[in-house]
């Protein structure tokens, strides 16, 4: 058989032609379309890292907030648990606070309910005793009450004991204006005659007086002189029936009793004569 090399050679570059043109018209454009695949493939597996790696970052980050959160409103629950306590404790104390001043408010208000019974009481006392002590003496003996009255205060002046003639006789002789006598109803011109008398004879010496209504001396009589005072009055035949009435309405209001004592009340002489410093 004979070998024709000028078709072997033919067909070599052939075949030589046929790879390089696959080669640079088929096989390449698959390969760089391979590489270009693989490119993209890897870079789309790298992008999906870096999302994964930012989506556990995140996740990450969701739990520390979340913990944070769960931290801050634990703190908040507390605080405000607390809070909520003292202001608990605050009304409670307030409102013992209030209950307390309501009840010192009532006591007091008791307390001058009390009063204002009691000084009702003992006026309306001092003005039934005055009229009946009046009618019973324009009865009885046809003198009116404060005729009496300025007869009992003339026969007290006579009657002064030692020490306060003598305390009511330098006051009378330094004092530079006349005495004054106060009574609780004008007097006539002759009680005022006797009282004048009364007093030039106890002292030796021309008294100068000048007479004044006044409303404190209750139905009685009041010399007064440089300080120096002897008065005679009806109300204090009436403290004790005061101290009585006061007694009564104390005994009212034990509760109230307890929280405030009553103060003692000096007994008054029986005569009704007060002679002292003014």
């Amino acid at each position: 058989m004979l070998i024709d090399w000028f078709t072997v050679g033919a067909q070599i570059v052939n075949f030589l032609i046929l790879v390089w043109l696959l080669k640079h018209f088929l096989y390449k454009p698959i390969l760089d379309a391979i590489d270009a695949r693989e490119k993209r493939i890897a870079s789309e597996l790298a992008n999906a890292d870096g999302r994964k790696a930012d989506a556990e970052k995140e996740r990450t980050t969701f739990e520390d907030k979340n913990k944070a959160f769960d931290q801050q409103r634990s703190t908040v629950l507390g605080k405000a648990t607390d809070d909520a306590k003292a202001e608990h404790e605050r009304l409670i104390d307030e409102a013992k606070e209030g209950a307390e001043g309501l009840r010192a408010s009532q006591a007091d208000a008791l307390r001058a309910d009390q009063i204002r019974l009691a000084s009702e009481i003992t006026l309306l006392a001092e003005k039934e005793v005055f009229a009946i002590a009046r009618k019973t003496l324009t009865d009885l003996a046809t003198v009116s009450l404060e005729e009496r009255v300025a007869e009992v205060f003339t026969r007290r002046l006579r009657e002064l004991d030692a020490k306060a003639k003598e305390l009511l006789g330098d006051a009378l002789k330094n004092s530079s204006q006349p005495a004054i006598v106060r009574s609780s109803f004008d007097l006539p011109p002759d009680q005022r005659a006797a009282i004048q008398t009364a007093l030039n004879e106890t002292f030796s010496a021309a008294i100068q007086i000048t007479f004044e209504d006044s409303q404190d001396a209750i139905c009685g009589i009041e010399l007064t002189a440089n300080g120096q005072k002897v008065a005679w009055s009806i109300s204090s035949y009436l403290t004790e029936l005061s101290n009585k009435v006061r007694d009564l309405v104390d005994a009212q209001s034990p509760a109230t009793n307890k929280a405030t004592s009553k103060p003692e009340t000096a007994k008054t002489p029986e005569s009704g004569v007060l002679v002292g410093a003014k």
